[in-house]
């Protein structure tokens, strides 16, 4: 079998299904994204780019539907070059929104297409609507609206879809979801488990908090209101003046990786130290970005974890932080409810009252004993529903059923199937051509790229 990933930033969401397929040396694996130098074993890598940037003159509506066609034709672009050596994939997965799916279709006709949908734009009930309480300008809904022309030509071109939660999945237009399935990336819980022994020392960074009995916990992609940056460092502040033994730690870069940015120069970690200036800055640590080794430590000898999140896109790092048996403080937002429940497996609080967060961060660091069954059932929750070892069989069996040019099965392994077919109706939704014969295994692909660690 050959298959072709796309995504920017291979492999990100297709890790643990890419290595899984490039175990096998019956198939050929190819996985295409810009220059980042990332690797797995047994896949081979082809890089694009676009050949510029949007053009300030575009309108603003279609700025990112501009970067999308420019990243598609580089996308392309470099795939003829592979197409020309002889490389025909029988399954295109990849990462709808950015632009690099749009064309591939054209290029391997013959091939199917499975689009991961990660998020469909809305203006109201949604993240854009979210901190103005349900006011949004006649200008953001109809910039919003267009901003999903490239994922509604993925919902119309792909042979299938993949939405990683049900909340994400119910964003998406109800004339295409009788060919989405619902069903998490999966977490490595082997990698991702409790070690009560674990102790927080990062020589390279000067911090020791092995002696620390209060670590409050907290990581991100980027330090940003769609995470709750400002509502956690608020809390913070509130809960050093109450716990003068408390030492946080902050995972994660200064940026905004979701969300409008402050202007050039600012960042929210600068713009909140300089907001909140009583804040203790010896007891609070900024690690920058970790490796997944350190990260899983912080992780193991949080005493409380915070999780916050506007209606978005649900993070990788609550299911983590949920199988390494964390003790955890989340918002009481759409996409957190469908994993947790307050009082059950977390504690859930007002995503716009730091009041209340630090309230319920206390509350977990008081009573850890009686918390205990939280962190067993935070665990359990990934284990049940979330497990790669599950999941991950159930992402290669729809890769086969679409190469074989078999209608994939009504649920596949979603976690709440909520959102996914029955099984006439995915019949109808998607018909096959005949498979095609296999063809000789071409020469002078790219070579393998070294084994990196993640």
């Amino acid at each position: 079998m050959r298959v072709l990933f796309l995504h920017n930033n291979f492999p990100a969401q297709f890790k643990h299904v890419a290595a899984a397929l490039a175990a096998n040396k019956n198939n050929q694996i190819v996985g295409a994204s810009f220059d980042n130098k990332k690797s797995l074993p047994g896949v081979s890598r082809v890089y694009y780019k676009a050949a510029r940037e949007a053009n300030k003159e575009t309108h603003h509506y279609l700025r990112n539907t501009e970067l999308a066609v420019l990243e598609a034709q580089g996308v392309f672009r470099s795939l003829s070059d592979l197409r020309k050596k002889g490389f025909v994939p029988d399954v295109i997965c990849g990462h709808s929104g950015w632009g690099c799916t749009l064309y591939v279709k054209d290029l391997f006709p013959e091939a199917r297409q499975l689009s991961y949908f990660e998020w469909f734009y809305h203006a109201r009930d949604s993240d854009v609507d979210f901190f103005t309480r349900g006011k949004v300008s006649y200008d953001d809904m109809c910039r919003v609206r267009t901003r999903n022309i490239p994922i509604v030509m993925d919902l119309v071109n792909c042979d299938w879809g993949i939405c990683p939660t049900t909340f994400q999945a119910s964003k998406i237009p109800p004339l295409f979801r009788s060919k989405i399935s619902v069903m998490h990336d999966g977490i490595d819980t082997d990698f991702f488990k409790p070690d009560p022994a674990a102790k927080l020392v990062f020589p390279n960074i000067n911090l020791d908090l092995s002696g620390a009995d209060e670590i409050l916990t907290y990581a991100t992609r980027g330090m940003e209101p769609y995470r709750g940056f400002p509502q956690f460092m608020h809390a913070v502040a509130l809960l050093q003046k109450r716990r003068p033994n408390l030492q946080t730690v902050v995972v994660g870069t200064d940026r905004v990786a979701y969300g409008k940015k402050l202007p050039q120069g600012q960042t929210y970690k600068k713009k909140l130290l300089e907001e909140l200036k009583d804040i203790d800055q010896s007891r609070l640590h900024f690690t920058g970005h970790l490796p997944y080794d350190d990260y899983l430590k912080v992780l193991q000898a949080s005493s409380v974890h915070v999780y916050m999140t506007i209606p978005f896109v649900l993070s990788w790092s609550l299911m983590e932080s949920l199988a390494a048996g964390c003790l955890i403080v989340a918002s009481d937002t759409d996409p957190v409810r469908e994993v947790m429940e307050d009082g059950k497996n977390g504690l859930l609080v007002d995503f716009f009252s730091p009041s209340q967060l630090a309230d319920r961060i206390e509350e977990g660091l008081d009573h850890r004993d009686r918390h205990a069954a939280l962190r067993k059932a935070a665990r359990e929750t990934i284990v049940e529903r979330y497990a790669l070892s599950d999941l991950l069989p159930k992402h290669l069996k729809l890769i086969e059923d679409l190469a074989a040019g078999r209608t994939p099965s009504a649920s596949p392994g979603a976690p709440l199937g909520l959102l996914v077919p029955e099984p006439a109706v995915a019949a109808a939704a998607i018909q096959m051509p005949p498979v095609r014969k296999k063809s000789r295994r071409p020469k002078n692909l790219p070579k393998t790229g070294r084994t990196r660690r993640r």
